[in-house]
């Protein structure tokens, strides 16, 4: 997961709003979402090579979503990043509580954001400790919260400009989709090819072996219910499916 959104408690009725694009080499294989077999309260896709996820949300509205943090040099973790969001998703524990129960230490750098209905908390093991965050907006790439690249400053004010539309997700679906790149004096210097920091900079990557494989619009309304929207992506960003699965089915 490369760019995510969150609007947490801004809107009167749509208290957790989430506006995400998972970036992936497409030899990755994966699921797009659906309830998981052996936890049918969680609604998400799943990664096949570790078994874990970038996003989710469950029928109670528990959320968790990941990104890496883009480093060169640095040793990769004993464990994946997309357990983090997997054991959330399926524990009991409140946001707070997981956040400081986990080994950040056995992780390749991660940023991971949690929401249990009362709070949203935001744990990184590359700056500081988890913190639970105040109603707003917030972006999340493959740097630390609000980092202000440009694709993210872009991406909330958005964000923020279509959250009156809701449940209409179609400025939510166009925002995800704008493949405009960033001129390079704007660019973030993050130990990447310029080639590299060029494509990673639009908010919907492509290319023939990387780039932006899901876009996905989720939201838990004021009672209750939840809803995930997702369209899927193949190699130079070619349109494959949409979902849509809501408790209100």
């Amino acid at each position: 997961m490369c760019l995510i959104v969150v609007g947490w408690r801004v809107h009167p009725d749509y208290p957790l709003v989430v506006a995400a694009n998972r970036d992936e080499f497409y030899a990755r294989p994966s699921t797009a979402i659906g309830r998981w077999a052996d936890a049918p309260h969680v609604i998400g896709g799943l990664d096949l090579e570790a078994g874990g996820t970038w996003l989710g949300i469950t029928d109670s509205g528990r959320f968790a979503a990941v990104t890496n943090v883009r480093e060169s040099g640095a040793a990769k973790g004993a464990l994946s990043r997309g357990a983090l969001t997997r054991n959330f998703l399926t524990s009991r524990l409140s946001a707070g509580e997981y956040a400081a129960q986990l080994d950040y230490a056995q992780y390749s750098g991660f940023n991971l954001l949690l929401a249990d209905g009362a709070a949203l908390t935001y744990c990184t093991n590359r700056d500081g400790t988890p913190r639970s965050l105040a109603p707003g907006v917030y972006g999340l790439s493959n740097h630390l919260l609000d980092s202000p690249w440009p694709k993210l400053l872009a991406a909330r004010l958005r964000f923020s400009a279509a959250l009156p539309r809701l449940p209409d997700t179609r400025a939510f679906f166009d925002l995800l989709a704008d493949r405009e790149i960033v001129p390079d004096a704007e660019l973030p210097s993050t130990g990447v090819s310029l080639e590299w920091e060029r494509l990673l900079s639009a908010i919907f990557v492509k290319s023939e072996s990387y780039g932006t494989r899901a876009s996905t619009v989720a939201w838990l309304r004021r009672d209750g219910e939840v809803t995930m929207h997702e369209k899927s992506f193949g190699p130079g960003g070619q349109a494959l499916q949409s979902s849509a699965i809501s408790t209100a089915e």
